[in-house]
């Protein structure tokens, strides 16, 4: 039987099934973890029980689509169209339909008209015979790109009949959830919790029974924050189905708030999220999430006045009191006992798993001398202590896991970052009394004096070389 090999991908759809086929499992939480349909997972299902393993390798595996352009290719009909078959004035302008004739006649290029209109679409061209339509999309497209849409909102919404507003303006009381775990909602509030610095308290809270699931006090509302707060869940009860919270960056780009199906663009917070098969939901409505809202109204009138009163003065001491006097009291107070809130937490990974998972990923590229740069240092991949090198521009990630441990990946392959000092520590030639700490003695260099005959006959060989107009030493003149 030949050994099947399969990338990362498919080595994860593969372990994930083959979880759910032996052990069972829920099918709708797979479905979020590998970000493909309920009908995929069954498809899945049935290929893992007929062929096995050798059933997760993609049929044009190792292909190279025949209608595939070049990326000189691509370029030279951008810049045919840029430098030759395109006015300024528009006026001596090619349509997209005369150029792909031209292209044909003239260059020997055959192409379609809509690989051409894709290709210059990403360049902000289009055909001088454009719609309205595409060239308003054309403008909202350059618009969004340079970030001048920032802050602006649509028209509203017209009253439909007198004392009746729309759907998307109405915020209508709504159901808890049933479980314990359903739907954790999260938000941060910014406030002079103590001393005289402005600090933001991240908080996530149970839609079911109104617990107070995580807290964590950081400086800025920031990706550590919430890394924190959703250690703190996956360590004390586990795997959420679901998080609701706001539209900051730190949960979705501003730019994709309207993906294609086939966009799978993610941050890291919603990556960590989909390795974990919880579902990332966002909105930009906060009556969407009320629970959230109110407990940071609770907790700006209580525990501002707790952390007051105690003379909490530090991050560190306000977490503690946070986590260990603050939270379990909210809780019992104001959480809801619902006998029927059954818990529908997942299994929480272990502790090294967790650490690597929510990690801070960063896209590198390998440099003319072997090496990437990373946070002002440079850094060479290495194994075991020993050093590993890579041509030129190949691409990897840098992964700063929980824990704080650097891991570098390229090739799905992990390696060591070994970081390469500014300056030596050492010098081999001035500091004769440095001491190497792994020995248990103090040694010290034997420094001849000047007289010694092993200096003195290699100088005067050296003399008589010189003198012989001969570049070269001979090992048998130094013993």
């Amino acid at each position: 039987m030949r050994k099947v090999e399969l990338n990362m991908t498919q080595l994860e759809r593969y372990k994930t099934i083959k979880e759910l086929v032996d052990h069972g499992g829920n099918k709708k939480r797979v479905a979020v973890k590998l970000g493909i349909s309920l009908r995929q997972v069954n498809r899945l299902i049935n290929v893992y029980k007929v062929r096995g393993k050798e059933g997760f390798i993609h049929g044009n595996s190792g292909r190279i689509p025949k209608n595939k352009l070049s990326a000189d290719l691509s370029n030279t009909i951008v810049q045919l169209y840029t430098t030759t078959y395109k006015d300024e004035n528009e006026e001596f302008a090619f349509n997209f339909t005369h150029f792909k004739e031209m292209l044909e006649e003239r260059h020997d290029i055959k192409v379609s008209t809509p690989t051409i209109k894709s290709l210059l679409w990403k360049e902000n061209i289009i055909s001088p015979l454009a719609q309205k339509s595409t060239k308003r999309k054309l403008k909202r497209k350059m618009l969004e790109e340079s970030k001048q849409l920032e802050g602006k909102t649509n028209e509203e919404i017209e009253e439909l009949i007198e004392h009746q507003i729309s759907i998307s303006d109405a915020h209508p009381r709504k159901e808890r959830c049933k479980y314990f775990g359903e739907l954790i909602e999260m938000d941060a509030s910014s406030l002079k919790w103590f001393g005289n610095a402005v600090t933001h308290l991240h908080l996530a809270i149970d839609n079911s029974t109104g617990k107070i699931v995580g807290g964590y006090f950081d400086y800025q509302e920031t990706l550590n924050g919430y890394y924190n707060i959703f250690y703190q869940i996956l360590t004390n009860y586990g795997i959420p189905l679901a998080f609701l919270t706001d539209r900051r960056t730190i949960f979705e780009y501003e730019s994709c708030r309207k993906k294609d199906e086939n966009k799978d663009v993610l941050t890291q917070f919603g990556y960590a999220c989909k390795i974990l098969g919880t579902e990332l939901r966002c909105t930009s409505v906060p009556q969407a999430k009320g629970m959230i809202e109110r407990a940071n109204g609770t907790l700006q009138r209580r525990l501002l006045q707790e952390l007051h009163l105690n003379k909490v003065a530090t991050i560190e001491e306000a977490n503690k009191y946070l986590n260990e006097v603050f939270i379990p009291k909210f809780n019992k107070k104001f959480g809801i006992k619902n006998t029927k809130a059954k818990s529908v937490f997942e299994k929480s990974p272990s502790k090294k798993e967790i650490n690597n998972t929510l990690a801070i990923i960063s896209k590198r590229t390998i440099d003319s001398g072997h090496s990437i740069s990373f946070n002002n240092e440079y850094y060479i991949p290495g194994i075991d202590g020993s050093k590993v090198f890579f041509t030129k521009k190949t691409k990897c990630l840098v992964i700063k896991t929980f824990d704080n441990r650097l891991v570098l990946s390229i090739d799905d392959k992990l390696f060591d970052m070994i970081k390469i000092k500014k300056v030596k520590e050492h010098s081999e030639n001035f500091d004769i009394d440095r001491v190497d700490e792994n020995l248990s003695y103090n040694p010290t260099k034997y420094a001849p004096p000047a007289s010694h005959p092993w200096k003195q006959k290699s100088y005067n060989n050296y003399l008589k070389n010189t003198k012989n107009g001969v570049n070269k030493q001979n090992a048998g003149l130094l013993c």
